[in-house]
């Protein structure tokens, strides 16, 4: 079994496990939103929605969920197609480029989701 320092797991089977406990995370909270917003909303019942502690964990849950998600498909598609093999000794400058790209914009994204959960 091969492992890679920029994998977010130990393993390719913590990786895989860790994408499909986010992906069922991420669809609760879908589901838990839809349910929400049904029958329509306004602003004052989202604010209401949204200042009860335990709807903004969950959405720290489903943004972080969605981080980790985001990382490991990202993580392999560009092992899978930007390596040394098939795009030379660029493949490897690439591929680590995209990864700290990538790893920028969803910690970016996750402080930005924090901010706006906790701002008020």
């Amino acid at each position: 079994m091969v492992t890679s320092v920029t994998s977010f797991g130990r393993s390719g089977l913590s990786d895989w496990l860790l994408q499909r406990v986010s992906a069922v995370i991420l669809l609760a909270y879908v589901v838990f939103i839809t349910a929400s917003v049904w029958g329509g909303v306004d602003f004052v019942t989202w604010k209401a929605l949204f200042s009860q502690t335990w709807v903004r964990i969950f959405s720290l849950l489903a943004v972080l969920s969605l981080a980790a998600h985001a990382w490991i498909g990202m993580w392999a598609v560009l092992t899978d197609y930007l390596t040394e093999r098939l795009m030379g000794t660029k493949g490897n400058v690439l591929r680590i480029g995209f990864q700290i790209l990538c790893s920028l914009t969803i910690f970016v994204y996750v402080v930005w989701s924090i901010q706006i959960l906790w701002s008020y």
